[in-house]
């Protein structure tokens, strides 16, 4: 039996409510910080960075590692990061690497992918050069260039750490698309 070329194993990243919902009204770059919530409402006195980046090996199995996005070395070794986020209350990943210049896109901006006050979908700004991806298909807006979108599923939680919540948390896996054909 023939290996694939890329894992295609999922990988726990993390608990919903540990992230905050960046909006399109309040959008800056995604590694600034924003309040947390799993409502509508922001929790008082909890905020967190508007993403978190992991690390995942190619090997089989392995786990997703937080990256430090304050350590110079492992911030820039974007090889293997996945960048998560939730934008207008969808989660995203996708490759943390920007695939035209290999700049770290949780310095980039979500936004809405809008035509005449429609919005269409959305899509993230690399600042190095100004290029725009769009979130769901990867696809940039010049060029033949693509950023890889990963597949991510939210789980019923395994654990429920606080008893006192209306809604129960989820949990967010992820992993790279598997390559059809």
């Amino acid at each position: 039996m023939a290996q694939s070329r890329r894992d295609t194993s999922w990988h726990f990243v993390g608990q919903a409510s540990a992230f905050p919902n960046v909006t399109s009204d309040k959008a800056s770059a995604l590694n600034e910080i924003y309040p947390c919530g799993s409502g509508r409402e922001p929790e008082p006195d909890s905020s967190a960075t508007g993403c978190k980046v992991f690390f995942v090996s190619d090997e089989k199995d392995s786990d997703a590692t937080p990256v430090d996005l304050n350590d110079p070395i492992k911030a820039l070794d974007l090889k293997n990061q996945i960048l998560i986020f939730q934008y207008n209350g969808k989660f995203h990943a996708i490759d943390h690497k920007c695939p035209h210049s290999s700049f770290p896109l949780s310095q980039g901006i979500p936004f809405d992918i809008e035509d005449f006050g429609v919005v269409l979908s959305a899509g993230i700004q690399c600042p190095k050069h100004g290029w725009s991806f769009d979130l769901f298909t990867g696809m940039a807006d010049r060029n033949a260039y693509k950023l890889t979108v990963w597949e991510l599923q939210l789980r019923p939680a395994t654990v429920i750490l606080d008893q006192g919540e209306n809604s129960p948390d989820q949990e967010i896996w992820v992993r790279k698309k598997p390559r059809m054909g």
